[in-house]
């Protein structure tokens, strides 16, 4: 398929060349955001192989032999339940995450891989040649693992895409490095979105190399002419570690990414979890950001910002006091913050006529009558139909060292496993309309907007929230929750408590059948916007500053 990346002229063309990359977020939640990188740039050996007898006995097995079955709906509503009710997060007060067990990864044999089933669609998705495994003379830092099975698509037809982020303003290489990584699957029987953020220190191996960073497949498939070139063996790198098919790409820089946001007048974004960092290269320090010690970092607190693309670019590629853990899921949530954008400007509307403008704006090998047949989904599509997955340090994946001295993370699939399976099966109704339940926010503490900080993460777990200001009152110690509806089946509110931290004090039942809300949220002082694991708190304003 053509790859294609013509060059825009004119600043009217490339102003809606960047609009309808929005449009390409509305229709998959996120076609055209990737510029998201990292001002860090490591170099590293390819000599790997050579070093391999010395460190034989550092062999880490990365393989499980867990079985393709679909997971059943009653285990899946469960592992759903846990993730938004615990949101895999550790209440400390530094926010910093306690230390866990995590299973050791034993080597097993090579299952057998079953090709992946071609959904029926408006034109055939490109087709998956199926890797055969390393040679037996294969060498590797760490022992290399066995193909992962295919993820079951339970039936549904899905279109798999992997927005990168290019990183060769930085490097000033030709090949760039993709940094920044997130899937996103769109299910057509079920209208559903789902986005997985792939950490860029993931390590895994790349097909007829060796283990690696899987940020170094694109730019190491195009160096070697792979088919496909860089994508092709992504593609492949993807599918033997995960057991995901992603059939196309789209990739952006960082001034592609800045003038997107800017071409619809910046975006409102609910900072829930303070960042401190330097400037950074290509980006700008938010407006809101105060400075901090002698260094020259700034810290952003938690609050609503409206940001530009500079300051967008800021926030999305900070990871100072966080991680890339921290800083994918800060990415989902610029993607969700263009996506509404966009729509609520009706960008999405004019799909069919700015489509062609913004396939000149970005590298695809998706053609127009891809992007066409996604508008009818991006025009329906809501909040309570888009799910979000992260992968938690320590949980998904272990720290480890090369031998070369680079840190990275290895899979631990016996845990990675079931959230794959849960990105690939879509949400059933009934949870979509448990977890579209209606709650009014109000802010009890003199923190400005935090209301808006908690609706905005309340939507993002599919709940229809509203932030309705400020209390009378602003000394609200404790958060307290009001439940309207008295449902004691399928109803939202342990998951809504568990979301807001919430206590058992703090809730009363009070049936009304006559209520605008079904539920109502005050947030008092012990409110913690920040659920994320491994965030740093932030240095606090200098005195009279």
């Amino acid at each position: 398929m053509t790859e294609q990346s013509l060059k825009p002229t004119g600043r009217s063309q490339a102003l809606y060349r960047f609009i309808i990359t929005v449009l390409l977020v509305g229709i998959i939640v996120a076609l055209t955001q990737l510029a998201f990188t990292v001002l860090a740039y490591e170099s590293e050996r390819n000599a790997i192989a050579a070093q391999a007898p010395a460190i034989a006995a550092t062999g880490t097995a990365l393989a499980s032999e867990l079985e393709p079955e679909a997971t059943p709906e009653s285990e899946t509503m469960a592992i759903r339940a846990k993730r938004i009710a615990s949101g895999y997060s550790q209440a400390f007060p530094t926010n910093t995450p306690n230390p866990a067990n995590t299973p050791v990864p034993v080597v097993e044999a090579t299952p057998t891989i079953e090709a992946p089933v071609t959904a029926e669609t408006p034109r055939p998705l490109p087709t998956l040649f199926i890797y055969s495994g390393p040679d037996a003379a294969s060498a590797a830092p760490t022992a290399i693992p066995s193909a992962v099975p295919a993820l079951d698509r339970h039936g549904n037809d899905l279109i798999n895409i992997v927005l990168l982020g290019d990183d060769s303003e930085i490097t000033g290489e030709t090949v760039a490095r993709t940094d920044s990584m997130v899937i996103v699957s769109i299910n057509r029987t079920s209208g559903t979105v789902a986005m997985l953020s792939i950490p860029r220190d993931m390590y895994v191996f790349i097909p007829s190399w060796t283990m690696q960073r899987v940020n170094a497949a694109f730019p190491y498939g195009e160096a070697v002419g792979w088919t496909d070139g860089g994508f092709g063996l992504l593609r492949q790198t993807l599918f033997y570690n995960f057991g995901i098919n992603v059939h196309y790409y789209a990739m952006v820089n960082l001034s592609g990414f800045k003038t997107l946001i800017d071409a619809v007048g910046g975006i409102d974004l609910a900072v829930d979890c303070a960042i401190q960092d330097l400037p950074l290269m290509e980006s700008e320090v938010p407006a809101g950001a105060y400075p901090v010690g002698e260094d020259g970092e700034y810290a952003l607190p938690v609050g609503y910002y409206h940001m530009s693309g500079a300051e967008a670019l800021w926030y999305a590629r900070s990871r100072n006091s966080s991680s890339d853990f921290d800083r994918g899921s800060r990415q989902q949530q610029l993607l969700r913050a263009i996506w509404r954008t966009a729509r609520e400007n009706g960008l999405i509307s004019q799909a069919p006529t700015l489509i062609s403008e913004g396939l000149a704006n970005v590298h695809t090998n998706m053609t127009l009558e891809d992007l066409l047949s996604l508008v009818p989904l991006a025009a329906e599509i809501d909040a309570s139909r888009i799910e979000t997955f992260d992968l938690v340090r320590t949980y998904h994946t272990t720290p480890w060292q090369t031998p070369d001295g680079d840190y990275v993370q290895l899979p631990v699939y016996e845990t990675l496993r079931p959230l794959l399976e849960d990105f690939y099966t879509p949400p059933t109704q009934n949870q979509i309309s448990v977890e579209a339940a209606s709650i009014a926010v109000y802010n009890g503490t003199t923190n400005l907007n935090l209301d808006r900080v908690a609706a905005e993460a309340l939507q993002n777990a599919g709940f229809n929230a509203a932030a309705m200001g400020q209390r009378d009152v602003t000394d609200a110690a404790a958060t307290t929750l009001i439940d309207f509806t008295g449902a004691t089946k399928g109803s939202s509110l342990e998951a809504i408590a568990g979301l807001l931290n919430v206590s058992a004090d703090g809730i009363d039942i009070q049936p009304m059948a006559q209520r605008d809300f079904e539920f109502e949220v005050t947030l008092g002082a012990n409110y913690n916007s920040c659920r994320r694991q491994g965030v740093l708190p932030v240095d606090p304003p200098e005195a009279g500053a």
